[in-house]
């Protein structure tokens, strides 16, 4: 199969294809996709030629609080020192003239730093997102997928799990 991306990708991508893959089931969740490919490991089939695709993806975003000035300042400062001292502690493990007290004002130096970044960019925003969340993707359905030429065997296998062929079209 040709593609358009670059190495790595392409190489990374050709692992993650199987030819001809036909939908053996389809799951409301990973757990349940997984207990099925393990089940077909557990009978010795070659699992190398399953497939377990999250698709119909959403993005879910929590709301862990509101932001001040204050708040920003403080995390700004703190991300800060921890830059400022990373990059200290760099500096006195790899050079003979360097001691604490250059290692304690990288870190005032870059709590600094931190402060005016963090409350840069939160005056940037002018208040069109004042609170802070966590993300992610996930998906909605698991499909799991097999090699052509191994799918009657993995149907055969699977008729004794229970519950383990959901109508692949629900």
């Amino acid at each position: 199969m040709a593609t358009s991306q670059p190495g790595p990708l392409r190489s990374a991508m050709q692992h993650l294809q199987l030819e001809f893959p036909q939908s053996l089931a389809v799951y409301p969740t990973y757990p349940e996709a997984q207990r099925t490919v393990d089940f077909l490991s557990d009978k010795e089939f070659p699992v190398q030629n399953c497939m377990i695709v999250g698709t119909e993806l959403k993005q879910i975003e929590r709301i862990t609080g509101r932001l001040t000035w204050g708040k920003i300042a403080a995390g700004g400062i703190l991300s800060g020192v921890w830059l400022g001292l990373f990059i200290g502690v760099i500096f006195l493990l790899f050079s003979k003239s360097w001691g604490v007290g250059e290692v304690i004002g990288t870190a005032a130096f870059g709590a600094v730093f931190g402060l005016i970044w963090a409350l840069a960019g939160y005056a940037a925003t002018r208040g069109q997102r004042d609170f802070s969340s966590i993300s992610t993707v996930v998906a909605t359905k698991y499909e799991v997928l097999v090699e052509h030429k191994h799918a009657a065997q993995a149907r055969e296998l699977l008729a004794g799990l229970p519950g383990a062929l959901p109508d692949p079209f629900a």
